[in-house]
């Protein structure tokens, strides 16, 4: 590079020449950041170069001459800034998930997440647990009668725990990630395929005037209203000897029930109980369909008339079972140790003995330590920087 480095959070335009032949490169913005004061807690230098790819591998090149750069394995910025206390476990769970963000609903959780949302709440947990911890130590070291612990010290424990179960009853972020599974079923050639063609806007499902053409679901992943949405069509439901179709329609029963959102196109009087269902009077342009039954939606999915009215019962359906857009949403490992911390606080709450209570406390200060990575994460750190991008 010909110059010198601009001062610490300067950008600076700079030529980046090759060190050895001083070749010109690129012109490019230079920033420098010093440790701890930057994004991994370390001395960064940042080259914003042009973005042609030729250019970019010149420079790597370039960069890759100097006996100790390399490049950064998948993630390493991220693990510095983690092993650097500048992020917790927390936020780099909430980086990976924005990465990998493909809706709207997902990008916005994710964000919430790696700007220390949860962080900053189990900051709050976490020292109300140490001042509980701190009255029953005085407690056993000061307290010289047998009445048992304090009334007010069991009760503030189990008002805790109580407040962490509210927490665990949120929708998970696993509904964001995998989606909500909307299935539509009804029996042979009520229109289903071609209600899932009519959505997506392409052949996706084959569609014939012979039943039973449906032989195994077909899954069609959707952004609706910014939501993960899995759109399954379905075989027809009906008794068959086709053992083929037989099977599909096995698989077809065992979706139904397992439906986030169920989307019925047979006889309103015939759908199976769900908690989420939307009876669908299909093929509304027909002239022997023109009665709609009532607490049905009539769709055509020739004109397309009731499309946008089925999609968006299907939308405020959804929004029932995904987390509060912007809320922290808790993925499979933070649940676990979120429930941890529960149940110490809980038997805390239950226990007679102070130095019982003072153990369970220790617990539950031990699990929110897992939960934020001080302690016990090990394990699955290589696993989680393992899903960022090159660097990152």
């Amino acid at each position: 590079m010909a110059g010198k480095l601009p001062s610490a959070r300067t950008a600076a335009v700079r030529e980046l020449r090759h060190p050895e032949s001083g070749e010109l490169l690129d012109e490019a913005l230079v920033l420098r950041f010093d440790g701890p004061a930057s994004s991994t807690g370390e001395d960064v230098v940042e080259f914003q170069c042009h973005g042609g790819r030729a250019v970019v591998a010149s420079v790597l090149s370039a960069l890759g001459s100097f006996e100790a750069l390399r490049e950064a394995r998948p993630g390493e910025f991220t693990r510095r800034a983690f092993e650097n206390g500048r992020i917790d476990l927390t936020e780099a769970e909430g980086l990976a998930d924005l990465i990998e963000a493909e809706t709207e609903s997902q990008r916005k959780a994710a964000l919430t997440m790696a700007e220390g949302g949860l962080r900053r709440q189990i900051d709050l947990w976490r020292q109300h647990v140490l001042d509980l911890s701190a009255r029953a130590e005085r407690a056993i070291d000061y307290d010289e009668d047998d009445f048992g612990p304090d009334f007010g010290l069991t009760e503030a424990c189990l008002a805790l725990a109580g407040e962490l179960q509210q927490w665990l009853g949120r929708p998970s972020a696993e509904r964001l990630k995998d989606g909500i599974r909307v299935v539509i079923a009804g029996p042979p050639n009520v229109g289903k395929s071609s209600l899932i063609n009519a959505i997506v806007g392409s052949e996706r499902a084959i569609v014939t005037d012979t039943p039973g053409t449906t032989r195994d679901h077909i899954e069609v992943p959707l952004s609706l209203r910014g939501m993960p949405v899995l759109l399954t069509d379905t075989a027809g439901l009906r008794r068959t000897e086709d053992a083929v179709e037989a099977i599909g329609v096995a698989r077809a029963f065992m979706l139904a029930e397992a439906a986030d959102v169920l989307v019925w196109l047979g006889e309103p009087t015939e759908a199976p109980p769900h908690r989420l269902l939307i009876k669908v009077h299909a093929q509304a342009d027909r002239p022997d369909r023109a009665h709609v039954p009532d607490g049905t939606t009539p769709v055509s999915a020739v004109t397309g008339s009731g499309l946008g009215l089925l999609l968006e019962r299907i939308a405020d359906s959804a929004k029932q079972i995904l987390p509060e857009e912007g809320a922290i949403a808790l993925n499979r490992r933070q649940t676990e140790r979120l429930e941890e911390a529960a149940n110490a606080l809980r038997d805390a709450g239950g226990a007679a003995d102070l130095v019982i209570i003072a153990e369970q406390l220790r617990q539950a200060r031990t699990a929110f330590d897992r939960l934020t990575g001080r302690a016990g994460v090990e394990d699955l750190l290589d696993a989680l920087f393992g899903r960022f991008c090159l660097g990152k």
